[in-house]
């Protein structure tokens, strides 16, 4: 009992003080509008303001010169049979196939498509990327306040995804141009376009990353943002919180082919460049060593007596090239290009395009446990286009959906190739494998093929339902593609 008692004694002492505490936070909240402010959300005070970005300013000026870019192309079939709601990989689809008689003669319909452009001088020149115009009939560009104008594509650049467009115009508003360089990362970015046909809207996020690569993207430093960028918003602007444009919207990274918060800009540097070029002389020239490269690991590096993994693993020398001719050699590490460290090898394709052509730079290399410095006349990089459309003799769509020409004496110099055959247009199983024009077909399952009549009968005397392995030639780059042909 005493001890009970002393308990009770105890804890009147401490709750006591307790309790008059709270009473008297409790009358504070009731007369203090500060300590109210937890129970019922105030404005932000003007510090908290001032730590977020605010857009209007930036959209009420620039946006003017944000286009929408529409584009109209009339796409020719060869006939195929379309079965409503039936893919080709439905169990239904080849009983129609089968008993249903196929569509006679070509068939041609208008494909429509959206983008977005800003205009970069009052006199009309406007910037896109290339996939937005590219293999268009006739390209419309809508202004902010309604005018619509057709407009001439002066010239593209696939590798850079570039596209420059004139329309008849003038004392046009246009955009404010930045500097990438000044980027950093973490800083807010806006972008401007028109995703799904929705014009001039307004998304907002940080720069994620810079000088990023992509798969089959060796010639562009993008710069990654958290900015949400969807289909239509392509070739339309980034802008830094100063107005300026710092980039152009080209591509997502996306497994529903909507936004997951990876999208990627062309630097605006890289994008003038190509545009200078463009409006001077109708293309783009890049420079060229006639090297394959692949990156260093710290195992090589190791192994090759490197302390670092820095550099560019030779790989590969094409004959006759100029890496060939200033004595490059394979297992050479490229260290430095021009004076200018090269810190991974998806870093030097880049130093090397932007290089102009004929120009003599110096090329550090370490081979045999030693540095040396390789004197090197660049060349220059072949054009991604080998034909126009119309320029080569078309051929009948096969089993593969695949119509292809022989390559040219022209092509096969530019190409380096003594055979082939170049892909005009694809249809059918081709196109769901993924072959597009202008590749280049050079084996059938490990044939080499030589000639169209060669490639006819190999396609016909493949088994029926069996995949074929088509070894393919897209711009630098060589790969196999199975496709499985349609029935005979």
């Amino acid at each position: 009992m005493h001890k009970n008692h002393a308990l009770r004694k105890a804890l009147s002492s401490f709750v006591l003080p307790l309790f008059l505490i709270a009473c008297s936070s409790s009358n504070q909240a009731e007369t203090s509008p500060v300590a109210a402010a937890p129970a019922a959300p105030t404005a932000p005070t003007p510090a908290a303001a001032l730590r977020l970005p605010d857009f209007t300013a930036l959209v009420e000026k620039e946006g003017p010169a944000v286009v929408n870019i529409s584009t109209t192309q009339t796409v020719r079939g060869r006939g195929q049979m379309q079965i409503p709601g039936l893919s080709e990989d439905d169990p239904f689809y080849e009983f129609f196939h089968r008993f249903m008689p196929p569509q006679q003669g070509p068939r041609e319909h208008q494909a429509q498509s959206l983008g977005s452009g800003f205009i970069i001088s009052d006199d009309g020149y406007i910037l896109t990327n290339t996939h937005v115009v590219d293999g268009a009939d006739e390209v419309t560009v809508r202004l902010t306040d309604k005018r619509e104008f057709k407009a001439k594509v002066i010239g593209t650049d696939q590798r850079a995804d570039v596209a420059l467009l004139k329309i008849d115009a003038k004392g046009l508003p246009k955009v404010a141009l930045g500097d990438p360089s000044k980027l950093k990362v973490g800083e807010w970015v806006a972008a401007i376009g028109s995703p799904f046909g929705f014009e001039n809207s307004v998304t907002a996020g940080i720069v994620s990353a810079k000088g990023r690569s992509l798969p089959d993207e060796n010639y562009v430093p993008f710069i990654q943002t958290d900015v949400a960028v969807n289909p239509g918003n392509s070739g339309g602007p980034l802008f830094n919180l100063n107005g300026e444009v710092v980039g152009i919207n080209s591509q997502i990274y996306s497994r529903t082919g909507g936004y997951m918060g990876l999208s990627f800009a062309i630097p605006i540097d890289v994008a003038l460049d190509v545009t200078e070029q463009l409006r001077t002389t109708g293309k783009v020239s890049r420079g060229k060593l006639g090297i394959g490269i692949q990156e260093l690991s710290s195992d090589l590096a190791a192994s090759f007596g490197l302390g670092s993994s820095n550099g560019a693993l030779v790989a590969s020398v094409e004959p006759g090239s100029p890496a060939a001719k200033a004595g490059i050699a394979v297992g050479d590490v490229v260290l430095k290009y021009d004076g200018k460290p090269v810190q991974s090898s998806r870093n030097l394709p880049r130093m090397v395009a932007a290089t102009k052509p004929g120009s003599k730079v110096k090329v550090e290399v370490w081979r045999k446990g030693a540095a040396r410095e390789l004197s090197v006349t660049v060349g220059e990089l072949p054009s991604e286009k080998l034909a126009q459309r119309g320029e080569a003799p078309r051929a009948e769509t096969n089993r593969l959906g695949v119509a292809v020409s022989e390559l040219s004496e022209e092509q096969r110099k530019q190409t380096h190739l003594d055979h082939g055959l170049l892909v005009q247009a694809v249809d059918g199983a081709a196109a769901k494998a993924g072959i597009r024009p202008g590749d280049i077909i050079l084996a059938l399952n490990n044939t080499e093929i030589a000639s169209i009549e060669q490639f006819a009968k190999l396609t016909k005397e493949s088994a029926s339902g069996r995949s074929l392995a088509l070894l393919i030639r897209r711009g630098d780059n060589t790969l196999f593609i199975p496709v499985k042909p349609n029935g005979k």
